[in-house]
């Protein structure tokens, strides 16, 4: 049978209609103070949830130490929970699924984010290049992080479990542990950012510890089949790098292809970085070709995509389902948009990140434009 965008596909318990992922989207929307989901943000949500069709939310920090740029919302306290919850109760009521992405930042995050003004934390005290968000929208350098002491890494663990029974709370249908674009648990998997001589530092298998605890630690919450991760192998997202990603990445997806997650995600390196600028790598291999072979469960790949070359990769067995980011952005309703082979809305990049309705809420639908020629 060939498979295509609408062939229905099962994730873990959940029976999808259609293939048409939307990508965990970083908006920094949430109301304040408390980084909490508003009215807005299950607005935005609803308007692009389809029956039978899934999304995986905006990275929500699992904790305050966490957070890692201003107006994330939190799945940390009890007025965020109710908050996400009005989310999901929007996306079911279209008959939707939604996963929530579990996040934390690590070095990426500013004193400003953190408890009494703290260093962020990290495997080892090694500051990223480039420049951090404030909790005022600010960009200043990263700071030299603080390595955290191996005594609270099982409360780290903890922390994440807490976030996913949260999660379940708020009515999600699953989580995604964020394991790419060089937060916390990609600095912890990746010999440049960790420099650790104790079980969490030093060979792959010491480096990928942290990540297998973690997904441990939520399964037990969820039950392994509604639970995803999220890799972006060969990336380059503020300042990751692996010097020998093959052998690293070939080692974790084998080590998760033992745990019966309910899909992997992956980024295509070609798109890395994406959500800063206009990127389009070039002379980088496809992370879904290489690593598929590794991988018997369901694939997501996310990174540039078209609904073409989504179709392409389908067809030629790289994946089960495409993400999209930007496209979904600009395009509420883009599984009908792409049924239809219907035009697409452009996005407006500086509406990104930060602000209210405008480049979030009020694009177009398909009915919308129809109305407006009428």
């Amino acid at each position: 049978m060939t498979v295509n965008l609408f062939s229905p596909l099962a994730i873990g318990p959940h029976e999808l209609a259609h293939r048409v992922v939307m990508a965990p989207l970083t908006r920094m929307r949430a109301s304040q103070p408390g980084n909490v989901p508003s009215a807005l943000n299950a607005e935005y949500y609803g308007q692009r949830a389809t029956k039978g069709g899934l999304i995986i939310s905006e990275g929500s920090p699992v904790s305050l130490v966490g957070q890692g740029m201003p107006a994330t919302p939190g799945i940390h306290t009890p007025e965020q929970i109710e908050g996400w919850q009005a989310v999901t109760d929007a996306v079911h009521s279209k008959g939707g699924k939604i996963f929530l992405q579990l996040w934390h930042v690590g070095r990426i995050s500013h004193s400003s984010h953190q408890p009494d003004g703290a260093l962020p934390i990290a495997p080892s005290a090694i500051a990223a290049r480039g420049q951090a968000f404030t909790a005022s929208f600010e960009r200043v350098p990263f700071e030299t992080p603080q390595a955290i002491d191996i005594d609270l890494i099982s409360l780290l663990i903890d922390i994440y479990a807490q976030a996913a029974a949260n999660a379940k709370q708020a009515g999600f249908d699953g989580v995604e542990i964020h394991g790419a674009n060089g937060y916390l648990i990609e600095q912890f998997l990746q010999a440049r950012t960790n420099h650790r001589t104790d079980q969490y530092g030093g060979s792959i298998e010491n480096r990928t510890r942290l990540l297998l605890e973690v997904v441990e630690a939520v399964s037990k919450i969820w039950g392994s089949e509604r639970v995803g991760v999220r890799l972006s192998p060969f990336g380059i997202a503020n300042d990751s790098g692996e010097d020998d990603p093959l052998r690293l990445y070939g080692h974790v997806i084998r080590e998760l292809n033992r745990l019966h997650l309910g899909y992997l995600h992956l980024i295509e390196p070609r798109a890395s970085g994406a959500g800063q600028a206009e990127v389009d790598h070039k002379n980088v291999p496809s992370a879904a070709e290489l690593f598929r072979p590794a991988w018997s469960g369901k694939l997501i790949v996310a990174g540039n995509f078209r609904p073409d070359t989504a179709e392409a990769a389908l067809a030629a067995g790289h994946a089960d389902a495409i993400a999209f980011g930007r496209l979904f952005i600009a395009n509420p309703d883009l599984p009908e948009r792409i049924r239809r082979s219907a035009a697409l809305n452009p996005y407006h990049r500086p509406t990104f990140y930060g602000g209210g309705a405008e480049g979030y809420t009020d694009y177009p639908s398909l009915d919308d434009a129809m109305e407006a020629a009428e």
